[in-house]
């Protein structure tokens, strides 16, 4: 964690990772369809309240921390993850919510390439390849797609999960490198 990073944005970031593990778990599983009688549609409350109206509020305590990273993903993915729920059992057409859900992937790719630490990174890597592959599970109609979309969606889940158990725990959240390639010795 930097040095000049506030207690407070600290708090939001794990408690945003929280809110975004919790909710990707649950849609995730949901959507592999792992767990019998359990669907991405059971995640729905979830997704309002958690991933859509917590996110978003916590992405704007982050903005009045000063912290612009943090407050645009949140309140990007809040605003996402709202409007997933609501639309959620609606009239919407396959090609509808394979929209949607490129539309997703491309703020998820924002996010991931915006920088941040690397289990941000990850986390939102991984919720860009999910969003991409449902999305083109919904485009082809393909319930096999779907399940890996739903599987890489629990992983991210799991990421953004570890990352704010390892934030608020003091774990570690990096895996040492080299700092130098093969056979050459780093001086310092």
């Amino acid at each position: 964690m930097d040095n000049d990073v506030s207690a407070g944005s600290a708090s939001t970031t794990v408690v945003g990772r929280l809110a975004l593990g919790i909710t990707l778990l649950a849609f995730g599983i949901g959507t592999t369809g792992v767990i019998d009688g359990v669907t991405a549609s059971d995640s729905v409350s979830l997704a309002r309240y958690v991933g859509g109206v917590a996110l978003f509020l916590i992405g704007l305590l982050a903005f009045r921390l000063g912290d612009g990273g943090s407050g645009t993903g949140y309140v990007a993915l809040g605003a996402l993850w709202f409007t997933w729920a609501v639309a959620a059992g609606g009239t919407m057409s396959d090609n509808g919510a394979g929209l949607f859900l490129v539309l997703f992937a491309l703020v998820a790719l924002t996010l991931t390439m915006a920088g941040g630490d690397s289990l941000g990174q990850l986390t939102h890597g991984l919720l860009f390849l999910a969003m991409l592959v449902l999305a083109v599970a919904a485009f082809a109609d393909s319930s096999a797609l779907t399940k890996v979309g739903g599987w890489v969606a629990a992983v991210a889940g799991a990421a953004a999960w570890y990352a704010a158990t390892a934030a608020y725990a003091h774990w570690p959240t990096a895996l040492p490198g080299r700092a130098a390639g093969r056979g050459v010795t780093a001086a310092g």
